[in-house]
């Protein structure tokens, strides 16, 4: 049968400087029964027209036996700041011997390879682990490449090179200076190469471990995203095909997990075959381990789905590309074997983390269930945290259930406590979190990012920009590397998120986010308990005063006071029903208190400094301040106020107070929300008010 024609691929000046870089490089074969097998190379060199890739002897063994029986061989180089990658195929693939020329290749390749690895923060004793064996003996495969692919993350992947683009209908070619020497490859590829059947379909394999050196349990690490790993898949034509994974997700001690983004060419491939092959490395040592997996099943729902799906939602809104990278499904494998490739090394520091993750979940349970109050109890909480499991940088946010916002109202660790900061629903790690309900932990997430920013800059390649959102700045640390939030939910309600960081990879592990579950749940469970508890206590104390026996009341500002920026008056000095005015600054002037309706924002002079209900709670405050001299307010009677138009408990006004106390405490020097006693408040007002209502 006459060859099918494809787009002239080149290896220009370019890519070949680049394949020869400081990428890392993987190879895949397959057996006769369409078995893939994959390893990892330690250089590459050009011999003519082939491509000769240098492999460790004593981790080729498969690849060897491969090659030999059928010389299909395909080859990808990716470059680890930018993810950009491509793969190159061939199928005359043979065994040569090595010189010392290829010695000194492999060499230079580690120093590259050091150099790349350690711009997204591999130490080199990691780096060096990584290619164990390169001192060692080593064989090259040599092949003439037949087709070049693009495989950098996106929707660009599997397209070959030389293919036009839907953004500017012209080939994604790198390019050289004129006349620059070129490496030309074949321009076709035969159609008729030997097809064996695809493996028939068998009955659902039993549960049983994995078979091998090591049990997946003693690989969780491994799945982490830190490092990424490489697949291996085979297409029934017999063609190998390889990629790299961002995720994989440890499922139960018989199977794993890959998520299900884009129709690409890896899962063509084990739809149509069911057997691969990945290599992991582990995220300390360099360790690295081979699975056997057989695909299974695609989940489209479910617990395994939603924590994928949330956690890639999670990272994929920080790029602005929630709709790109949104789940399709969850692939489920089972492992067939185990295999150690290599011993590795400690070569990374590992993070700190809690010995006795129980001993310190009981000890910060104890010291949260010893709050009486919902101050109390979110500060507790924080510093129970850092006490117990050293967790420096923590906060907490609550739902605006009217604004489908989180509110930030308790931090620990930051330079500013950030009090009264928003994330809306779905945005970044904790919008997502909370959306989805479920806890999303990233352990690795410079390298998640620059994953997803690849990805970004695929999809505007390919002409997509309208399916691009606006990119969210990382809440808390400007260098945040480990980042876990966890929703705070009782009786089916969503209360916030608890969310912890670290400046430090891998800081998080699964002890911790049972630990943090746990807490968030007793979080939420606390909440609503302690504030119908207030409540109670209050109503049987009978501290509040019937509506009809407070001051009464004066009207509200004009629409032309408001206009012209008149105020409402300054409070009068002396005793009065609510309580002694504070002394007033000597020599300081009426300060502008300003209220936009719309959004019940508060701004204080030209600063803003809260909205929404906390915005109405501070601008009723202020009017009965300026209007009858009052300072002292019960938790009570701002609940049963009409002006505040609070639709019932489930507001939670308790929280709304303890923001704006955090605000004000934060942001004014001359208003002052303070306890008055269980229940009470009091507006301390150091300089005069000229409210203003602006609408």
């Amino acid at each position: 049968m006459a060859p099918v024609q494809l787009p002239v691929p080149v290896l220009d000046a370019s890519l070949c400087a680049f394949v020869r870089g400081g990428v890392s490089i993987g190879v895949a074969t397959r057996d006769a029964s369409l078995r893939p097998h994959v390893v990892r190379a330690v250089g590459t060199r050009h011999d003519g027209e082939r491509v000769v890739v240098l492999l460790p002897r004593g981790q080729a063994g498969d690849t060897l036996a491969d090659v030999a029986a059928n010389g299909q061989v395909s080859v990808v180089f990716s470059q680890p700041s930018t993810h950009r990658t491509y793969q190159l195929k061939g199928r005359d693939a043979r065994a040569v011997a090595v010189g010392p020329e290829d010695r000194a290749t492999a060499l230079a390749y580690r120093d590259a390879f050091v150099v790349s690895l350690a711009e997204v923060h591999y130490p080199p004793p990691y780096t060096e682990a990584l290619l164990e064996g390169i001192d060692d003996a080593l064989v090259g495969i040599a092949f003439t490449p037949e087709a070049v692919f693009i495989a950098t993350p996106g929707p660009q992947a599997g397209d070959p090179l030389g293919a036009p683009t839907a953004a500017t209908g012209s080939a994604p070619r790198s390019t050289a200076p004129a006349g620059a020497p070129v490496l030309q490859v074949a321009s076709t590829v035969a159609d008729s190469a030997p097809r064996a059947p695809s493996p028939a379909a068998s009955a659902p394999l039993p549960d049983d471990p994995p078979s091998g050196d090591l049990g997946l349990d003693a690989l969780r690490e491994c799945f982490e995203g830190t490092t990424p790993a490489m697949m291996a898949t085979c297409a029934p034509d017999g063609t190998p095909n390889l990629t790299y994974l961002s995720q994989l997700q440890y499922v139960d001690p018989a199977h794993v997990a890959l998520s299900f983004q884009f129709f690409n060419k890896t899962r063509a491939n084990v739809l149509a075959n069911p057997f691969s092959q990945v290599l992991v490395p582990h995220p300390d040592t360099a360790a690295m381990v081979r699975l056997d997996l057989r695909y299974l099943r695609t989940e489209t729902r479910g617990a395994l789905f939603e924590a994928m799906k949330a956690k890639l939602a999670g990272i994929a809104s920080l790029t602005g590309m929630a709709d790109v990278f949104a789940l399709r499904g969850a692939d489920v494998y089972r492992v067939l074997a185990v295999h150690a490739v290599t011993r590795g090394a400690p070569s990374r520091t590992t993070a700190p983390r809690c010995g006795r993750p129980l001993a310190a979940l009981r000890r910060a349970a104890v010291r949260v269930a010893a709050a009486t109050d919902l101050n109390a109890l979110l500060d507790e909480t924080l510093a129970a945290m850092h006490d117990a499991f050293g967790w420096e940088h923590s906060m907490i946010l609550l739902l605006d259930r009217r604004a489908d916002r989180l509110f930030t109202v308790a931090s620990r660790g930051y330079p500013s406590s950030g009090a009264g900061s928003e994330v809306p629903m779905g945005a970044g790690l904790i919008g997502t979190c909370a959306r989805e309900r479920t806890a999303i932990r990233i352990n690795h997430l410079s390298a998640e990012y620059s994953y997803l920013r690849a990805v970004r800059e695929s999809v505007a390649r390919a002409g997509q920009l309208d399916r691009l959102e606006t990119e969210i700045a990382l809440p808390g640390l400007p260098e945040a590397h480990s980042q876990l939030a966890v929703p705070i939910v009782a009786a089916d309600s969503l209360f916030g998120v608890l969310f912890v960081e670290s400046p430090l990879d891998r800081r998080f592990g699964y002890d911790d986010e049972d630990a943090l579950v746990a807490l968030a749940a007793q979080l939420g469970a606390t909440m609503p308990l302690l504030q119908s508890q207030q409540v109670r206590e209050l109503e049987t104390a009978g501290s509040v005063r019937p509506r009809d026996e407070r001051a009464p009341r004066a009207s509200a500002p004009s629409a032309g006071d408001a206009a012209s920026g008149a105020s409402t008056g300054d409070a009068a000095s002396g005793a009065s029903a609510g309580g002694a005015v504070p002394e007033r600054s000597p020599g300081a002037g009426p300060i502008a208190l300003r209220h936009y309706p719309h959004d019940d924002s508060v701004f204080l002079g030209d600063d803003y400094l809260i909205k929404g209900v906390a915005g109405q709670v501070l601008w009723l405050m202020a009017r009965d301040h300026v209007e009858h001299g009052r300072t002292q307010f019960t938790n009570r009677e701002l609940r049963l106020d009409p002006r505040l138009r609070l639709p019932d408990i489930g507001d939670n006004l308790e929280a709304r107070l303890v923001l704006l106390q955090r605000r004000l405490a934060d942001r004014c020097a001359c208003l002052r929300l303070e306890k008055a006693g269980r229940g009470r408040l009091r507006l301390e007002v150091s300089r005069a008010l000229r409210l203003v209502e602006v609408r």
